[in-house]
């Protein structure tokens, strides 16, 4: 068997994804996907009747890093891990700030410039827990997820690899 014949690892397979977590008892959706996260995706963005606040997050690849153009961003996971860790970020969020609900939506693969890696939405009963929770649980999605990021730049040097 040849390397082109040599199937891939099932959590590099596109095919196998999107991946889901739900809790419904605390409205709490994750996604990962190979595609770009969707309205869908991001479920507690819709308006529920207690919410004052709905914040939704969209993280796009920018053109430049450190002064460096960038060509794309790439990303991998292994979903068990990835899907318990943003499982536990979510669910401190819920219960810090009294949320209604979250979603946390993220690309794998190649993420072209200007299309979303990331979507967080927030749905609470007041703004200033809204932002406050949103700005948190995207820190801590790049802090502490299994999902590593690679940006790829325009001149070929090496590419810059780390958590998302």
């Amino acid at each position: 068997m040849t390397a082109q014949e040599t199937p891939l690892p099932a959590h590099l397979d596109p095919n196998t994804y999107p991946r889901y977590s739900h809790d419904a008892t605390k409205n709490i959706h994750l996604t990962l996907t190979y595609t770009p996260p969707r309205r869908e995706y991001v479920p507690v963005a819709n308006l529920l009747p207690a919410a004052g606040a709905n914040v939704l997050f969209l993280g796009t690849t920018r053109d430049t890093f450190e002064g460096r153009p960038v060509s794309q961003l790439s990303y991998t996971t292994y979903p068990p891990l990835a899907l318990k860790t943003l499982t536990e970020i979510a669910e401190a969020a819920v219960e810090k700030y009294r949320l209604l609900g979250v979603s946390i939506a993220h690309r794998m693969g190649v993420v072209p410039i200007g299309e979303a890696s990331i979507a967080i939405a927030i749905s609470s009963g007041h703004r200033g827990a809204g932002w406050r929770a949103g700005e948190e649980v995207l820190e801590a999605c790049k802090e502490r997820a299994e999902i590593w990021k690679r940006e790829e730049f325009l001149d070929g040097g090496d590419g810059v690899e780390g958590q998302c």
